[in-house]
């Protein structure tokens, strides 16, 4: 049976995104937004800030599995730092070298280190030095910086430094999130290491989760974008039954009351605004709502709003 894991996505799927979508069902497990290792070993409420999920056995509310994801480029520190984030008991500890954000490039982290195979297998084998065999340890990697000439080699690293899975994002830095993803270069990779492989890159619909399997050999399948624009997604991918919008209209009333708790009133709207963006994709009724919402500044207006709609129909919610 395939696994459908959901993607880590810094700037939209956070704490409280990741348990509405798994909520909603789907996914084996996932990974939190990545947790940047620049200069010291990070206190234990850094990791439970970013990765809330900690605090419940490294699950969200449904009980999906949600894994740690470390970002930098100092061996020791990373090294340090896993040292650390282990006695948390996470669901598992993953090594981000994707990330193309110019901001976390510019300090040696993410995609910027594709360049740098024999950086890549220090990294990995000092956090592998300390990482016990209980605890799944998986690196994510682009296909390169500029081009793909290196995605083999840096493939080779990373299995060579003994993680037990790779996650490959079939683009490169500077492909950043531009269609189409290069999936071919992921059968590639695939067929020149001896370790499970997922793919990850471009999968929108049932069909593009199908022929992404069929053009990179893996059963495996993380999705990232494609589950935040269609929350149904990973059920549709295992033949179950839907409901379509009303089944996510309620979890956009769980999400905001949730929002509205955790962000600043004047930031709050601005989030269900970019989730009901990209739900248009495949909901025309996230249309209507987001035209709706889309003058409203005041977090008060926009859930009088809400309620007027029957996002927050149930008084239960509009408490």
């Amino acid at each position: 049976m395939s696994r459908i894991l959901l993607a880590p996505m810094e700037g939209l799927a956070d704490d409280l995104l990741r348990g509405v979508l798994t909520s909603i069902g789907g996914y084996d497990w996932g990974i939190c937004e990545f947790v940047r290792v620049s200069a010291n070993v990070l206190p234990v409420k850094t990791y439970e800030r970013i990765c809330p999920e900690l605090l419940n056995g490294s699950k969200t509310a449904a009980g999906t599995p949600m894994r740690v994801q470390l970002l930098g480029s100092d061996p020791y520190l990373m090294a340090e730092n896993a040292s650390r984030l282990v006695t948390l008991n996470p669901a598992g500890i993953d090594l981000n070298f994707g990330c193309p954000a110019p901001t976390v490039n510019r300090h040696r982290g993410g995609a910027a280190l594709l360049g740098e195979p024999e950086l890549l297998h220090e990294i990995t084998s000092a956090v592998r030095a300390v990482v016990p065999a209980h605890i799944p340890f998986t690196a994510k990697m682009r296909l390169g910086i500029d081009d793909t000439s290196r995605a083999v080699d840096c493939a080779q690293a990373l299995a060579a430094a003994g993680i037990d899975e790779l996650i490959v994002h079939g683009r490169t830095k500077a492909d950043g999130y531009r269609p189409p993803a290069r999936w071919e270069w992921i059968d590639k990779v695939r067929a020149a290491i001896d370790l499970p492989i997922i793919a990850n890159g471009e999968v929108w619909t049932v069909e593009d989760f199908r022929n992404c399997q069929q053009a990179t050999g893996c059963a495996d399948i993380m999705v990232g974008r494609g589950a935040i624009s269609d929350p149904l997604l990973a059920r549709r991918v295992r033949g179950e039954e839907t409901q379509g919008w009303a089944e996510i209209l309620p979890a956009v009333g769980i999400y905001w009351l949730g929002v509205r708790k955790k962000v600043v009133p004047v930031h709050a709207g601005g989030r269900v605004k970019q989730w009901l963006a990209m739900l248009r994709r495949n909901y025309p009724e996230a249309e209507v709502l987001y035209q709706r919402l889309r003058p409203i500044k005041g977090a008060d207006e926009i859930h009088t709003a809400l309620l007027a709609a029957g996002v927050l129909n149930d008084l239960s919610l509009a408490a």
